[in-house]
């Protein structure tokens, strides 16, 4: 699993398309940096493997973006995702996250959360905006979008802890 860790570490720090680190977006210039070649998709990307999280008494199915194309191109291109439908974007270490909507057609709203579930924030996501959306918080190692409007119809607040079908995020993700 550490060598797993390992590449996935090396792979996001190499390069992402829809997420930047609090060292590349500062107030004087808000357009996400693009790396060098294209590292996401041209087009929806098939439905990844899920996991089932819990916030509060709520399920969500929820796909799960570790790998570069996979976190790189995230929701981009697609037209639909079920009421209790997600995806959460694993990242091998915390950090201040920052996402954008690039060829998103779906209103989105995103959850920042900390290495031990608790969620930190929450922010509404603008189809096709460029503009990235960041976060408050340099502890951010997990990031689920849902469809616009879902944590207000299910109550879930900053605070809330997300958990999955085999314990708490760190360990279903990391072992630990």
């Amino acid at each position: 699993m550490k060598w797993l860790n390992t590449i996935i570490l090396a792979t996001l720090l190499s390069s992402t398309a829809c997420v930047e680190s609090e060292t590349t977006a500062s107030k004087e210039n808000t357009r996400p940096v693009r790396p060098a070649g294209q590292a996401y998709l041209s087009q929806a990307q098939p439905k990844l493997r899920t996991v089932k999280l819990w916030l509060g008494a709520n399920e969500l199915v929820t796909e799960i973006a570790m790998s570069r194309t996979e976190i790189a191109t995230g929701m981009m291109h697609r037209t639909e995702m079920a009421e209790n439908e997600a995806m959460i974007f694993v990242f091998p270490q915390p950090f201040q996250a920052s996402f954008y909507m690039r060829n998103t057609l779906l209103p989105l709203s995103c959850a920042f959360i900390a290495g031990n579930g608790e969620i930190l924030e929450l922010r509404d996501m603008t189809p096709l905006e460029e503009k990235p959306v960041v976060a408050s918080s340099n502890q951010v190692q997990y990031v689920l979008e849902v469809n616009q409007g879902w944590f207000e119809r299910h109550n879930v607040q900053p605070g809330m802890i997300v958990s999955a079908e085999k314990g708490a995020l760190s360990k279903i993700f990391f072992g630990r």
